[in-house]
């Protein structure tokens, strides 16, 4: 698989508190970066999310790798960890709705498009989500100068990221006054 070098990130870390932030904060500093501002929050809530059950979980270490991927219109963000039992996610209704503990793989089900959870080799697991395209920015062109066609009014086509147009009015140009008396 090839994918465009800047839109793919990976951060090798211990998984402890004080390193989640920092994770955090580089998240949302590459989907800056890629103009993905719209998606810093759900993703960064999701990596403090996938982060917080290899501290509290993942045996015998927590070294993991976080993974960015940006690729057809689709962010990937994945956890990978050395411990490879799979995550166990409990029926919501069994957890008080104020829990601290416990909600966050439903958080992530929740705020996600897609989620899941694989063995990585004989050793570890990858705990993945992915966001869709449709939170991204959409790259809109615009010409400097929206040419007429034919008639005053007429809809102008203007295009628009993925080869659809979107129809635009033209600006009528102002009509003179008429006197009322010829002449």
């Amino acid at each position: 698989m090839i994918s465009h070098p800047s839109r793919h990130c990976t951060v090798e870390l211990q998984a402890l508190p004080s390193r989640i932030g920092q994770v955090r904060r580089i998240v949302s500093a590459h989907l800056r970066y890629w103009h993905l501002d719209p998606l810093i929050d759900r993703a960064a809530l999701g990596v403090t999310e996938l982060l917080t059950n290899v501290h509290q979980h993942a045996q015998p270490d927590k070294l993991c790798t976080v993974e960015l991927e940006f690729l057809l219109d689709r962010l990937t963000v994945s956890v990978r960890d050395h411990d490879p039992r799979l995550p166990v996610v409990e029926d919501m209704g069994d957890i008080a709705p104020l829990a601290t503990e416990g909600r966050g793989l439903a958080m992530v089900a929740a705020m996600s498009e897609s989620w899941g959870a694989r063995p990585d080799g004989e050793e570890g697991k990858v705990v993945w989500f992915t966001l869709p395209s449709a939170t991204a920015p959409v790259a809109v062109t615009v010409p400097a100068r929206v040419p007429r066609l034919g008639r005053r009014g007429a809809a102008a086509r203007t295009p628009v990221r993925g080869g659809r147009t979107r129809a635009r009015r033209a600006r009528a140009a102002p009509v003179p006054a008429r006197s009322p008396v010829p002449g």
